[in-house]
C-alpha cells in the first residue's frame, strides 16, 4: 500500500511520495530512481537531503517504465517529455509515440524473422541428426557409402 502525503498549499493539496515509497510501489531500486533523475527525467523537489516526489513525477516514473517494457531507450522517452512539456495539445508527442512504437515493431519482426530462421535451421540439424543416430551411419559419412 502507497502511503501519500498531502503538501499543505491553501489552495492546492498535491499527493507527494517518498523516494522508497515509489520504489515500492513500481519495484525498483531507489538507485534506478535517482539514476532516472540524474538523467533529467524525474525532478523531484528537496527538503535538506530528502527528495520529495510529486504526482508528476508519479505519472512520469510510470512512463518511464513503461517505455522501457515496449523497448524505447531512455533518450526517446526524455524526447516525448520533452514535446509533451513544451506542446499545448497531447497530438505532437502522441505522433512521436506511434512512430517510435511502429519503429520498435519493425525491430521485433525482423527479430522473430531471424528467430524462426534460426529455429529451421536447428530443426534441419536435428532432423539429420537423428537419421544419422537411427541410420547407423556415422557422423561426417558420406551417403551412399559404408562406414568403416
Amino acid at each position: 500500500m502507497l502511503l501519500r502525503n498531502m503538501s499543505t498549499l491553501p489552495n492546492r493539496r498535491e499527493e507527494t511520495y517518498s523516494i522508497s515509497e515509489l520504489a515500492r510501489e513500481f519495484d525498483v531500486t531507489p538507485r534506478a530512481i535517482r539514476f532516472y533523475e540524474d538523467q533529467g527525467l524525474l525532478a523531484p523537489q528537496r527538503s535538506g537531503s530528502r527528495r520529495i516526489y510529486a504526482k508528476r513525477d508519479y505519472v512520469r516514473l510510470k512512463l518511464i517504465l513503461r517505455g522501457k517494457r515496449l523497448g524505447l531507450s531512455l533518450s526517446e522517452v526524455a524526447a516525448m517529455f520533452e514535446l509533451y512539456d513544451s506542446a499545448r495539445d497531447e497530438k505532437p508527442q502522441l505522433a512521436q509515440f506511434l512512430a517510435a512504437l511502429a519503429e520498435r515493431r519493425e525491430q521485433l519482426e525482423r527479430q522473430r524473422a531471424d528467430i524462426d530462421e534460426m529455429l529451421g535451421e536447428i530443426a534441419v540439424f536435428e532432423a539429420q541428426s537423428r537419421k544419422i543416430l537411427a541410420g547407423g551411419r556415422k557422423a561426417g559419412a558420406k551417403p551412399g557409402k559404408p562406414a568403416a
